[in-house]
């Protein structure tokens, strides 16, 4: 088991060095650099205070940072464990600058969130994610290969903040299962068996341009899809995503299922 977690950490290593970023376990003068960047991300109503960062750091949290090599702070990822339906980490907010969006940070700092669990036992990730954005869902679930388990519409509520603005903040819940086959399968470059379903939705590719330049548009996309998803999940369907970029509902090959103990 101790090949698998250096295997993690080396997986890790090689993202961050192909982004041109540090990624760490923060340390308490990163928690106020991570902070402000939520803020440039999210705006100040939406972020957790330094001080509440520093509490969920301080008792062993995945508070993760990415630095650049000048040690400007780029990245940041704040985790915190939960137990329901099973122990796990809950990956809550994930920021990457604006500037460097598309370096491959993001995947960078998951890498080394999946190694340090491992590291501590912990075989499960989840965090949630607006299922209209398609970046998002193509990095979740073809390149990391979670799996969708749960919609939870305005599972926020309206939050106006920078990003969301007054739009529901309907989420799909993923469960990244650390060392399954499908996981690794993704993480070393293969890509999920095609889906194949009679039920789909197709997305726009870039829904958070059309929420900010045509809010009327999106909110009837938004509810078109949410009307899709309902009675998707209902039917006992899942989400998978195609080669195309969209959403395939199928019956899932097996239901999501307690994790495979990793030890330490």
């Amino acid at each position: 088991m101790h090949g698998i977690i250096s295997n993690a950490y080396e997986l890790a290593q090689v993202a961050a060095e192909q982004a041109g970023v540090r990624v760490h376990l923060a340390q308490p003068h990163d928690y106020s650099p991570i902070v402000q960047l939520f803020c440039r991300t999210w705006g100040e109503r939406r972020v957790p205070d330094a001080a509440l960062v520093q509490a969920i750091g301080y008792a062993g949290n995945t508070v993760i940072v990415a630095e650049r090599e000048d040690g400007s702070t780029v990245g940041g990822v704040l985790g915190f464990l939960g137990w329901d339906e099973g122990l796990h980490a809950h990956s809550y907010m994930a920021a990457v600058a604006e500037e460097v969006v598309s370096l491959g940070i993001g995947r960078a700092m998951k890498l080394f969130q999946r190694a340090v669990c491992m590291d501590q036992g912990i075989a499960e990730i989840r965090w949630t994610y607006d299922p209209l954005v398609q970046r998002n869902a193509h990095l979740n679930l073809v390149r990391l290969g979670a799996e969708v388990a749960r919609f939870l519409p305005n599972f926020y509520g309206v939050l106006n903040d920078e990003i969301s603005g007054d739009d529901v903040t309907d989420c799909f819940e993923v469960r990244w299962r650390l060392n399954s086959q499908r996981v690794r399968r993704a993480l070393a470059g293969n890509p999920p068996a095609e889906p194949v379903g009679s039920v789909g939705l197709e997305l726009v590719r870039d829904f958070e341009t059309l929420r900010r330049e045509s809010p009327t548009e999106a909110a009837r996309l938004r509810a078109e899809s949410q009307g899709v998803f309902v009675a998707a999940f209902a039917a006992g369907l899942r989400p998978f995503l195609d080669a195309a970029g969209n959403y395939v509902f199928v019956h899932p090959e097996d239901s999501i299922e307690p994790p495979p103990s990793v030890g330490v």
